[in-house]
Parts: structure tokens; C-alpha cells; sequence
């Protein structure tokens, strides 16, 4: 009977599944909406529909059973942790071997092809995660908006404003970034900006994306937008280096790779200043993602059978 497996990124956006056979081939994929928090009043029966669609439309495609299918070994990385989902998945598939984890170990996994070494991930927030060849864990960052996320879009907007304010107030210098940011978020002055941000209709997730504002302001040369993209820079870089520190000595001579993951990586500026910094020690690496975290579970529902595999490029399911 053949044998296949299953790996999971289960997040607050989609949830996407694949499946592979033991010769790590990518038999079968799909994706489907967000898995959300398992303990609000609707997130259980949205977290069963929403996993069975996957699996199931994943399933089918892998020839298996789409309503109950079989594997050997089962890996699921979940946003907000696993300790309220992994008694669920019981109720959905069969597998020899399971495994319910955080999101932070498959994007690892499939950003170093399943091989020790470290990510920085930078999207509305930002965190870092790494693992040594002893299978030593250690992060560094990841602690939300009032007290982290240095790096993230949402910290990027964020310094952006307080430079607009400064400016506004006469105690910083004048910024491209006033007009940007007020015709962005069609509003007319720094007050009714700071205000906007403080309403329902700015959440996190859309301040973030006022990044990219900040990277079109800085690419045009405004040296306040530059030095905001520059001191995010430093700051993912310090994640990252913080984590290597924590699992790696100096005296250790094994090659470090650092991959870098998330929206705010688009920015040349930002990415460049991030890798000059972070391969200042000889050691380091940096390079996108090899796989996309789902793939990473996947790697990973491999490994806790016995085997090592790291499946080729993937058509249709993006890095």
C-alpha cells in the first residue's frame, strides 16, 4: 500500500496542505481560508470546515480519500500555537506519526530545505526563529505591536508617522513622507492622520501595508524614509544575530544560513542593509526561502518517519 504524507500551514490568512508519497514527490496540494483561533465562540466549527476543505480538496487530488484520508506521517504548523487544535486533528485524518506545532518551525523547515539554520520573518510584525544541528531551538523578537514587532510594516508605518509628526511639530526635519502618507490615507494633516490610525478603519494589517509607502518615498531619496528602512534593517538583523548567538558558539565553524521572509523584503533597500549586516560574521548566509512553510511541514512529517527529503521547486504552490 503506498505510503503518503501530509504537511499543513495552517494561518490567520489561508490554510494550504500537501501531500507527498516517500520519494519525495509533491503528489497533491490545496488551499483554503484562515485557520482562526480555536477558543473564540465560532472557531471550532470553522477550524473543522476549513481543514476538511483543505485536506479533502488536497486529498482528492492525491488520489486518497477526500472525507477520512490515510497518512504515514502528518506535520501541522499552526498560527497562535497548537496546544487547542492538536486534539482535533484526530477527527480528520489518520496518521502513523503526528505532529501539531507553531507556524515559526515549518517556515523554518521549508525555508533551509529541513537543514539547521535560522529565519527572520517580517510582515505586519516580525519574529525570528532557529535551529542548530543538536535540534536546539531559540527566537528572538515576535512580541506584538506595543512591544515589538521592530521591523515588521506595522513598526515601518509607525516610525513613518512619528516622523511626519515631528516634522509637524517643528522639531524634525521636513519629509517627502508628509504628502505621501496624507494622500495615501486621504487625510489632510498629521493630527487627522494620527487619529485615522487610532480607528476601526485602520487595523494593524492595513498600516502595515503603508510600507511599501515608505519604500516608493525612500527609493525616491528622502533621507528620512532611508534611515527608517535602514534602522528596521538593523533591527531584523539583530534578531537574527540574537538567535545566532543563542545556539551557535564562536568558535563553532559550520556555515549559518539566514532566509529572509515576509512582505517587508520587497524593499531593495531594506533586504540589502538586512544582509550586509547580517553577513558581517563570515559564517552567515543570507538567502530567500528555499520552500514555502507548507512544504516545511511537509519536510517534516518526512523527517519523523525516517526520512530526509527536500522535494524539488513545486509548481503552483508559492515560496
Amino acid at each position: 500500500m503506498p505510503q503518503f504524507f501530509l504537511g499543513v500551514d495552517g494561518g490567520q490568512s489561508s490554510t494550504t496542505a500537501v501531500i507527498g508519497n516517500r520519494h519525495g514527490e509533491i503528489v497533491g496540494w490545496a488551499t483554503s481560508g484562515p485557520c482562526n483561533h480555536v477558543g473564540a465562540a465560532e472557531g471550532r466549527p470553522k477550524f473543522l470546515r476549513v481543514m476538511r476543505e483543505c485536506l479533502g480538496q488536497a486529498a482528492e487530488r492525491a488520489g486518497l480519500n477526500p472525507d477520512r484520508p490515510v497518512f504515514e506521517a502528518a506535520c501541522l504548523g499552526m498560527s497562535g500555537g497548537p496546544d487547542d487544535k492538536a486534539g482535533l486533528m484526530h477527527e480528520l485524518l489518520e496518521a502513523r506519526h503526528l505532529e501539531v506545532t507553531h507556524d515559526g518551525q515549518i517556515a523554518l523547515a521549508g525555508a533551509t530545505g529541513g537543514a539547521p539554520g535560522i529565519i527572520v520573518i517580517a510582515g505586519t510584525g516580525s519574529i525570528s526563529f532557529g535551529e542548530n544541528k543538536q535540534g536546539e531551538t531559540a527566537r528572538a523578537g515576535g512580541w506584538g505591536y506595543i512591544f515589538g514587532d521592530e521591523g515588521g510594516g506595522f513598526g515601518i508605518a509607525r516610525q513613518a508617522l512619528r516622523a511626519i509628526l515631528r516634522e509637524h511639530e517643528g522639531w524634525g526635519p521636513r519629509t517627502a513622507l508628509t504628502p505621501a502618507l496624507l494622500e495615501a490615507t486621504e487625510t489632510t494633516n498629521a493630527n487627522q492622520l494620527l487619529h485615522a490610525f487610532y480607528t476601526a478603519d485602520w487595523p494593524r494589517s492595513r498600516v502595515a501595508k503603508l510600507a511599501r509607502v515608505v519604500t516608493t518615498i525612500a527609493e525616491q531619496g528622502d533621507p528620512v524614509a532611508l534611515d527608517i528602512l535602514r534602522g528596521e534593517a538593523q533591527s531584523l538583523a539583530m534578531f537574527g544575530t540574537a538567535v545566532r548567538h543563542q545556539l551557535w558558539s564562536d568558535e563553532a565553524m559550520e556555515p549559518i544560513k539566514v532566509a529572509w521572509i515576509g512582505g517587508v523584503f520587497a524593499s531593495q533597500i531594506l533586504l540589502q542593509r538586512f544582509c550586509e549586516l547580517v553577513e558581517i560574521d563570515e559564517r552567515v548566509h543570507a538567502a530567500p526561502p528555499e520552500h514555502s512553510p507548507a512544504v516545511g511541514a511537509l519536510i517534516l512529517a518526512w523527517r519523523s518517519a525516517g526520512l530526509h527529503l527536500n522535494p524539488g521547486p513545486v509548481p503552483g504552490i508559492k515560496v
